[in-house]
């Protein structure tokens, strides 16, 4: 019988005696996160890194692979988290259902498996996210209200993961209230990345004689766009996205960017949350609610001066 094994009698043997589950420490945490190039995915790592050295002290075992998008790549990764016996496992999803086995086997193996930013299937303890369909909400008002209620629209969207669908799903509730708002395409995957939103935008502003607005699925997207509007020299298009990226908010502060608005997320605290959350399910304290949702704010042209974003910590 090996170590973790020994382990899960002892806890089972005291938790009979006591009735109460035994406190287990916190040996080793790893983030497995889809871009480490996106600065989004880098503070989740550093949030995660911090709660686990604040729960697990600081020798505690930490890393954080990047898949580069590459669902075969996080499932090998996943395959050495569970051989080098990681107690807990914080999973941001190369591929929402494509993911399910790598996650099965954590959970068999004993690791704690925590989604975070997207959902994962394969029955992972908990999930961590931004509420994306918020997101997607006021990103697109913000883009209504500027039309007027009219105008032609185009959705530079990205991976079939939850935290992508669900914005792309809240941009449409709100356009949807508006006859007058006309979606000329929104299936073109921009890569969540600068120059995938600049290649799709190039593509569709040869395609589309008058685009007045963009709701692009991240601020990377959203500024390769908005550099293809710039370099084509079409003018009265207005851009927003989701993140609250530090580069997003350099633009903001660029009267000459067609980039107005983000819904900025915390992918730091989130991060944190997801350690914190994890710990407590190992200590048998599951959180009421296996889906907790971050609510994110709408930063502005307007308002970007208040905004502390994400590099706080």
């Amino acid at each position: 019988m090996d170590a973790r094994a020994w382990i899960g009698v002892f806890c089972a043997l005291l938790f009979a005696a006591t009735g109460r589950p035994a406190s287990r420490p916190l040996n080793g945490v790893a983030v497995a996160v889809q871009d480490l190039g996106n600065p989004f995915f880098v503070q989740v790592g550093r949030g995660a890194e911090a709660k686990a050295r604040e729960l697990g002290g600081s020798d505690v075992k930490f890393t954080v692979a990047s898949c580069g998008y590459d669902l075969n790549l996080q499932m090998n990764q996943i395959e050495d988290f569970i051989s080098a016996g990681f107690d807990l496992i914080v999973l941001n999803a190369a591929d929402s259902a494509g993911i399910a086995p790598a996650v099965r086997k954590a959970r068999a193996a004993g690791i704690t498996v925590v989604a975070v930013d997207v959902a994962a299937q394969g029955g992972v303890d908990a999930t961590v996210m931004s509420d994306n369909v918020q997101a997607g909400v006021l990103a697109a008002d913000f883009l209504v209200k500027k039309l007027g209620g009219q105008g032609n629209i185009v959705i530079v969207n990205g991976a079939p993961v939850s935290s992508v669908v669900d914005r792309v799903a809240g941009a449409d509730e709100v356009f949807r209230r508006y006859p007058g708002i006309r979606i000329l395409s929104r299936d073109q995957n921009g890569g969540a990345s600068r120059m995938g939103g600049m290649s799709v935008m190039a593509d569709l502003l040869t395609a589309f004689p008058q685009i007045d607005a963009v709701f692009a699925i991240n601020d990377p997207c959203a500024l390769g766009a908005a550099l293809a509007v710039q370099q084509a020299r079409r003018t009265g298009i207005t851009i927003a996205s989701v993140d609250g990226a530090p580069e997003g908010v350099q633009a903001l502060h660029d009267s000459k960017s067609p980039f107005l608005a983000t819904a900025a997320q915390d992918p730091y605290a989130m991060a944190e949350k997801a350690v914190e959350i994890g710990y407590e399910i190992m200590q048998g304290h599951p959180p009421s609610e296996r889906r907790i949702l971050v609510p994110v704010t709408l930063v502005t042209r307007d308002n970007v001066g208040a905004y502390r974003g994400w590099t706080y910590k």
